[in-house]
């Protein structure tokens, strides 16, 4: 079930928060974890014993941690290890069994058959999220959840379940046992949603349909400008896309009494690589900040370590999103990108012109998405050669066709992906807030639903991590 769906809208959500609101306060948790397992269920309905035994033994091997982390450290890790291994276990069979397999048979090694297994929706994104809780215990940085209850609510929550933005047991923890709704964070997580929603439906579904039918193209006919126009519509969809669920998530987060942490800061108005990580999935790299990058070190010890840090992050962060080559390429592409910016680019980029550096950073980002879009990378790369010029000509009537019906979608993307869009924005819900923000979250949905019923185009991206 995706939030950009009737079903999701109009009646999984509105059914939710009525019996979120008319039960009990002690009762919500409880009602939160049930529902939250009825979400995730609704495609994968045996996938939710995998949810329910990860919830069930991370919370014991939480207790267990907990029990003797003041007392007997090394036994503690030995649990927390244990913890561990169970959940990349868990990960690498689901995501990464058939992937090894394949390439060891590339090989001539049949150690392994290859399972076609299902991958379960979201598992690379809760199961970061279960890890943070056994390690923040390990570490003294949180106390115990007594509840298990209260704990799978943490785990399968349906707002951030599938998609993110990953939220570690620390941020919420007081807000799993006491958390204060009003109405006015009710109306603002509506307000949120709505954002999302528009997002993903309005901008990312109608600038992905280009790409699509770009990428689709005889190589003959995918001129440079094309080429061009169609990754700079990947380029928005999959910032509109996944920002936008972020949103959905936040925003639902409110109106249940949840705060969740930014997960995007405008990232494509960044003037370098490093800014560009900065601003983007934020709480991916925030995670792997605190539980690899520093735990391998970090920059401690010296420059050379520093760079083989930076490099098993990327690594690991190209593999996370997915079992296929040209995610790990995409990966290597940024950490070799920001080891170059570390080591000298980026003392020249803050004497270059303004205009330069976004140049240069969106550029490399444009690039990089074609290569994490394609996971056939020879095809990827041959788009990448249609970008300049290498299999046809600069353009072609498909190049005007494709301008004249998309500029204004291009503009208006353009200036959302800014911090224009929201200043304006606040200056107008100052100024006619009152009226303006109903009246315009009423019509969001109602346009939003239009376009859900009109399209056969309703992808969601981030589904295949």
């Amino acid at each position: 079930m995706v939030f950009s769906s009737l079903t999701f809208l109009y009646a999984y959500l509105p059914i939710v928060l009525t019996i979120y609101f008319l039960v009990p306060i002690r009762w919500r948790n409880l009602v939160l974890l049930l529902v939250s397992l009825f979400f995730y269920g609704w495609g994968e309905p045996v996938y939710v014993l995998i949810m329910i035994a990860s919830i069930i033994i991370n919370w014991l091997f939480g207790k267990a941690i907990a029990a003797n982390r003041d007392t007997d450290r090394p036994k503690a890790k030995r649990y927390l290890i244990l913890c561990m291994i169970f959940n990349l276990a868990l990960l690498g069979f689901f995501k990464y069994h058939d992937f090894l397999a394949e390439n060891l048979r590339a090989l001539g090694i049949y150690l392994l058959k290859p399972l076609h297994l299902g991958l379960p929706i979201g598992i690379s994104f809760y199961t970061f999220q279960t890890m943070s809780y056994p390690i923040d215990l390990y570490r003294r940085e949180t106390d115990p959840q007594k509840s298990l209850i209260s704990f799978g609510a943490y785990v399968c929550m349906f707002p951030q379940l599938i998609a993110g933005p990953i939220v570690r047991y620390t941020d919420i923890a007081k807000q799993l046992n006491h958390r204060i709704i009003t109405t006015e964070g009710f109306y603002r997580g509506i307000q949120r949603f709505m954002v999302g929603l528009s997002k993903k439906v309005l901008l990312a579904n109608s600038a992905g349909q280009v790409y699509e039918n770009i990428a689709a193209l005889p190589v003959s006919q995918q001129s440079a400008l094309t080429a061009w126009i169609g990754a700079i519509c990947y380029t928005f969809q999959i910032y509109y896309d996944f920002s936008g669920y972020s949103d959905m998530a936040i925003g639902m987060g409110k109106m249940l009494g949840f705060d969740f942490l930014e997960n995007f800061d405008h990232p494509y108005i960044s003037r370098s690589i490093t800014e560009f990580w900065r601003r983007w999935h934020m709480s991916l790299s925030f995670w792997f900040r605190d539980y690899v990058y520093i735990p391998l070190g970090g920059n401690r010890n010296g420059l050379r370590r520093q760079i083989l840090n930076i490099m098993i992050v990327w690594l690991l962060t190209g593999f996370w999103h997915g079992a296929s080559w040209n995610f790990v390429l995409w990966g290597v592409f940024y950490g070799i990108a920001l080891i170059i910016e570390k080591l000298f680019l980026l003392k020249h980029l803050k004497k270059a012109p303004v205009w330069l550096c976004h140049v240069y950073t969106m550029v490399l980002v444009i690039l990089n998405w074609v290569i994490f879009a394609n996971t056939d990378i020879a095809r990827g790369f041959a788009y990448i050669g249609s970008m300049f010029g290498l299999t046809g000509s600069l353009a072609n009537q498909l190049t005007l066709y494709y301008l004249r019906d998309n500029l204004v979608l291009l503009i208006v993307c353009a200036i959302a992906a800014t911090p224009i869009a929201q200043s304006k924005w606040n200056i107008l819900k100052k100024d006619y807030g009152e009226w303006l923000v109903p009246v315009l979250t009423v019509a969001g949905l109602v346009v939003c639903t239009a376009f859900i019923v009109d399209a056969s185009y309703n992808p969601f991206l981030y589904f295949r991590f």
